[in-house]
C-alpha cells in the first residue's frame, strides 16, 4: 500500500481507512487467534456478508446498529466492516446474561443486533420477535441472519450528526451511560496523521485483549487493524497468552492490566523472557505501589503509568521514558504529567474552587479529544509543584476490580430484586491480585427463607456482569445504619474485617 501523506488539517476519514484496510491482499495475515491465522481475505468476506445482511434487514444507513462483540476474529472483522459503511455503532457488553443483552438493545432503540450466534437465543429471540429487531449472528467465518429474524420491522430514528461509536462509560459518576466517540475524533486523535509510514506490517504482532466495546478496546484495536499491523487476539487476558506472545514475538514494548503485574509475579516468569522489553504500560486502574516496585526491581523493566477515562476519550496523563529517566524515584506513585493539549486541576470538594499545588481535592480535566470544557470527575488527586499528578482514589466509593470500575449501588439494586432480600450493602474489599473486589451484606425479609450464596450469585448474574459478583458475603439480622437511616459504610466494612 502506498504510504499516505496526511496533513494535520486533513486527516483521512475513518470509513475510508477501513475500506482501504479491507482491500488488502487476500493472503495477508491479519489476526492470530488460538493458534490460527485469519487473513484479510477472511475479514473482508465476513464484512461483506454483514453488509449484505444489514441491507436485507431494511435498516436505513443512519439507524443505530447494536453490536455485542466478543473478542473473536469475526467481531473485529464486523467492526471494520461497520466502520467502512459509516454505520452508527452502539456497543453492548457481550459478557452478560442474554436477558441483559435484550434489555440493552431495547434501551438503545436499535432495529438490528449484531452478536455472536451463540448469544442469539432465548431471551434475545423473544425480545427480537416481540419488538421487530433483526438478528445477525457472527460465527468463526461468517456473518448471517438468524433464521426467522432476517427483517427489522422496528422503526428507529436515524442518528444525527457525524457517524460515531457509542460505548458505555464505567458508571463511576452515576448510572452507566452511552458515550459517543465520533469517527472524526477517532481518526484525528487515535490514528494520527501518518498512519502508513512506519511499515506496521513488519512490526511484531500487537497483543489485543481489552474488551472490544470499551474505550481501551477501541483505541487499541482500531488503530492497530487499520494501520496494517498484525494482531494476536486473546478472548480475555491470561498470563499464559501474554507470555506466549512475549516468547514468540519478542516485542520491545508491552503492557498489562494492573492486576496482571501481580499475576506475572505469582507465575514466576523467568527474567530472561522479559529481556526484550524496554518499557511496559498500565493505566486502566490504580497499580498497587508495592506490586509496582516489586515488579520493576525483579524484572528491571520500567512501568510507565497513565491515567484516563471514557469521558476523556482515553488517557490524559502519562509517564514517558524521558520523564521516567529523570523523575522515577522522586515521583514514584504518580500517574505522570498531562499529555499535550490536556489540562488538569484539583478543586475543593465543597466549594469547587481551584486548589494550589500539593493539596488534595477533586480532579477536573480538559481533554483535547473532547472539547474546551472542564470535566468534573469523582477522583481524588494531588498535583505537585512540578506538575505530576498523584491519584488518591475515588470520592464516590466505586470499586476498582482490575480494569473494571463498579458502583456498589448497581449491585445493591440488583440484589433488591431478589424476593427474599430486604436490604443490601456492598463495599470494596482489598484483593492482592485485582486491587478490590465487591463484598455484600444481605438483610433478609421477615419470614422469608434465607437464600444461600449460590442462589444469590445465580440471581445477580441475570442482572449484572460477572465482574460485579461479590467474592464475600454476609447474611445479617439488620444492616448497620447511620442516624439518618443510611447504610453506615464504615460499620459495613467492619463486618468484612473480622473473621
Amino acid at each position: 500500500m502506498t504510504p499516505r501523506q496526511e496533513t494535520p488539517s486533513e486527516p483521512a476519514s475513518l470509513d475510508m481507512l477501513a475500506r482501504e484496510a479491507l482491500s488488502r491482499p487476500d493472503s495477508d495475515p491479519a489476526i492470530e487467534f488460538k493458534g490460527r491465522w485469519f487473513t484479510w481475505g477472511d475479514l473482508r468476506r465476513i464484512a461483506a456478508a454483514l453488509k449484505a445482511a444489514i441491507a436485507a434487514s431494511g435498516a436505513s444507513p443512519r439507524t443505530p446498529i447494536a453490536f455485542a462483540p466478543h473478542n473473536r476474529p469475526a467481531a473485529l472483522a464486523a467492526l471494520v466492516g461497520l466502520i467502512a459503511e459509516k454505520r452508527n455503532i452502539c456497543m453492548i457488553y457481550a459478557y452478560q446474561s442474554k436477558a441483559g443483552i435484550a434489555r440493552d438493545v431495547l434501551r438503545l432503540d436499535a432495529p438490528v443486533l449484531v452478536a455472536d450466534a451463540a448469544d442469539c437465543v432465548e431471551d434475545v429471540r423473544d425480545m427480537a420477535r416481540e419488538h421487530g429487531v433483526a438478528l445477525i449472528g457472527l460465527s468463526e467465518m461468517d456473518a448471517a441472519p438468524i433464521a426467522g429474524f432476517e427483517h427489522a420491522t422496528r422503526q428507529s430514528p436515524d442518528a444525527e450528526g457525524e457517524a460515531r461509536i457509542d460505548i458505555l462509560t464505567s458508571g463511576t459518576t452515576g448510572p452507566p451511560k452511552q458515550f459517543p466517540l465520533r469517527y472524526d475524533l477517532i481518526a484525528r486523535h487515535y490514528l494520527g496523521f501518518n498512519l502508513f509510514q512506519q511499515t506496521p506490517e513488519k512490526q511484531p504482532p500487537a497483543l489485543l485483549y481489552f474488551p472490544l466495546g470499551n474505550i481501551s478496546g477501541i483505541y487499541t484495536t482500531v488503530p492497530t487493524l487499520l494501520s496494517g499491523q498484525r494482531v494476536v487476539l486473546l478472548e480475555r487476558f491470561t498470563v499464559e497468552g501474554w507470555r506466549d506472545h512475549l516468547v514468540r514475538y519478542r516485542p520491545r514494548r508491552s503492557g498489562l492490566p494492573p492486576a496482571g503485574y501481580q499475576m506475572v509475579l505469582d507465575a514466576n516468569i523467568p527474567r530472561e523472557e522479559l529481556s526484550c522489553i524496554e518499557s511496559m504500560g498500565a493505566g486502566a486502574a490504580p497499580l498497587d505501589p508495592t506490586v509496582h516496585r516489586t515488579f520493576e526491581d525483579h524484572y528491571g523493566v520500567p512501568i510507565l503509568l497513565s491515567y484516563g477515562a471514557t469521558e476523556f476519550g482515553g488517557p490524559v496523563t502519562a509517564w514517558t521514558p524521558a520523564l521516567y529517566q529523570e523523575w522515577r524515584e522522586k515521583k514514584f506513585g504518580s500517574v505522570g504529567k498531562p499529555i499535550p493539549g490536556a489540562q488538569l486541576r484539583v478543586v475543593d470538594i465543597e466549594t469547587g474552587a481551584p486548589l494550589p499545588p500539593g493539596q488534595e481535592g477533586i480532579l477536573e480535566v480538559i481533554s483535547p479529544r473532547i472539547g474546551p470544557d472542564w470535566i468534573h470527575t469523582s477522583d481524588i488527586a494531588l498535583i505537585d509543584e512540578d506538575g505530576f499528578i498523584f491519584h488518591r482514589g475515588r470520592a464516590d466509593g466505586a470499586i476498582m476490580r482490575g480494569g473494571f470500575k463498579l458502583l456498589p449501588e448497581t449491585i445493591e439494586r440488583a440484589l433488591l430484586l431478589h424476593p427474599a432480600v430486604a436490604a443490601a450493602g456492598v463495599i470494596g474489599i482489598a484483593d492482592r491480585r485485582l486491587g478490590q473486589t465487591p463484598a455484600a451484606a444481605i438483610e433478609v425479609k421477615p419470614a422469608a427463607p434465607t437464600p444461600d450464596i449460590v442462589e444469590l450469585e445465580i440471581h445477580l448474574r441475570q442482572h449484572v456482569p460477572a465482574t460485579h459478583i461479590p467474592t464475600q458475603w454476609r447474611i445479617v439480622e439488620s444492616l448497620p445504619r447511620t442516624p439518618s437511616v443510611k447504610t453506615d459504610r464504615p460499620a459495613l466494612r467492619a463486618l468484612f474485617n473480622t473473621k
